[in-house]
């Protein structure tokens, strides 16, 4: 089944028989491990087997742990998750808040500079998930994860990236995830993607609940 999410061309996600457009940004919301994986392992796999970039933060497990899951299920692919044109795998730390705090502005800075170097020789089309409850740790500046959140969807739409930000529904407050639906245009639930009616445009999002963030656009 194809979602329309942009006028770019599409991708295969690799869970649900799914396809939509490359440029978008999208929360997976999940209850068990079972779910979490199901994503996880079918996005980046089917983007390791096309040649896509895959760019990977666990934060549930570590990164060994992640990758032995990995080459468990696909055996055939094992020899590519130390090749960093397939994969790059973060800790959440290396991530999010190297200098132990956490900023949408170096967030903004980071990525683009990921982005810029990922496209230096030719068109790389990329894949990037997390699993976002390290965000539940006391780490200073985490009250603007949300901003962060809202201002990729000026960074993502138009090029040849998606993300999908993990969040567990049984960590997380009803609260939060109400704040997470504002910010992604899109969401899976259950194992099915759908457009997201809460989601609110950054310029919307940012001049309610952060207006200091609305300018600089990525």
């Amino acid at each position: 089944m194809h979602i329309t999410t942009s006028q770019q061309p599409a991708l295969e996600l690799g869970f649900g028989d799914y396809t939509c457009n490359w440029g978008v940004h999208v929360c997976g919301l999940y209850e068990t491990e079972a779910e979490r994986d199901e994503i996880i392992m079918g996005f980046l796999s089917q983007g390791d087997r096309v040649g896509d970039l895959q760019f990977y933060c666990p934060a549930e497990r570590s990164i060994e742990d992640f990758k032995a899951a990995y080459v468990r299920q696909f055996p055939e692919l094992a020899s590519h998750l130390d090749d960093p044109a397939r994969f790059q795998l973060y800790s959440a730390r290396a991530l999010y808040y190297p200098e132990g705090t956490f900023s949408p502005w170096a967030m903004d800075a980071g990525l683009e500079a990921f982005y810029q170097k990922s496209q230096r020789e030719s068109t790389r089309n990329i894949r990037a998930t997390a699993e976002m409850v390290w965000a539940l740790e006391a780490i200073p500046g985490i009250e603007h994860l949300m901003v962060y959140e809202s201002r990729l969807n000026y960074f993502i739409p138009g090029k040849p990236w998606i993300s999908i930000c993990l969040y567990n529904l049984n960590k997380f407050s009803g609260m939060m995830i109400m704040k997470v639906l504002q910010t992604h245009p899109y969401t899976i639930s259950g194992g099915i993607i759908t457009e997201n009616p809460y989601y609110q445009p950054p310029d919307q999002w940012l001049a309610q609940y952060a207006p200091q963030f609305l300018s600089q656009r990525a």
